[in-house]
């Protein structure tokens, strides 16, 4: 059994916190990203759905290395960046169920966003859906190493002043759920069918998962399967 509230912890504020993945876990980007992989792939000649396939399990850097080995790796960056920065500006988003309801609920330096995205297009994709935007986001500027390393969600805990015992993780990723996981945080996953392996919980969508986060931070304990 996993306690969702620490207690004991002889701190003052939040004796929980909670740690969101952006992409896929707040924002429903899978159609986005889908035509970003795609326009990239048609400037270099290259199958758009492979492309895609390799870019859904690996970092950009290691997907230009399996998809486009002969081109500069910078080259092909600066692309990628160029066709995500006038996606934020020019495409369309939408936050998942029950993502305003939940940030909007939580108390301030209680939550932080975690991604492996850039916060210029966080905060861009935050003010085109309504979402409120924490003190802490942690980019993939602000760590050595982006996920499954812990270093990610380390640095968020660190920078709200939390334990990792003290920490929820929610994700929809493999990949975030292992850097939560190897953090020494409880981790949740939604927006899937099945839980991702090694989760201690899961919900079929964020919808489901709100008043459960939400008792999390401000209930006195609750307990999850696990």
């Amino acid at each position: 059994m996993i306690r969702c509230v620490v207690s004991g912890s002889g701190r003052p504020g939040p004796r929980k916190y909670v740690l969101f993945d952006v992409d896929g876990t707040l924002i429903d980007a899978v159609s986005n990203q889908r035509r970003v992989w795609r326009t990239w792939a048609v400037r270099y000649g290259l199958d758009a759905d492979e492309v895609y396939r390799v870019a859904l399990r690996t970092r950009p850097v290691e997907t230009f290395a399996q998809v486009a080995a002969g081109r500069d790796p910078g080259e092909c960056l600066a692309l990628l960046h160029e066709l995500e920065d006038e996606d934020v500006r020019s495409g369309v988003y939408a936050a998942f169920d029950g993502a305003s309801e939940l940030l909007y609920g939580l108390p301030p330096g209680a939550w932080a966003l975690v991604t492996s995205n850039y916060e210029h297009r966080v905060h861009g994709r935050f003010a085109r859906t309504g979402l409120p935007v924490p003190e802490v986001i942690v980019d993939a500027a602000a760590a050595e190493e982006g996920k499954p390393s812990p270093a990610p969600y380390l640095r968020a805990a660190a920078r709200l002043g939390a334990r990792p015992a003290d920490c929820l993780v929610v994700e929809d990723a493999p990949s975030g759920v292992r850097s939560g996981l190897s953090a020494g945080m409880t981790v949740w996953s939604v927006n899937a069918a099945a839980g991702v392996e090694g989760a201690h919980r899961h919900f079929a969508s964020l919808r489901e998962a709100v008043p459960h986060i939400l008792a999390c931070v401000s209930g006195p304990r609750e307990d999850a399967a696990g």
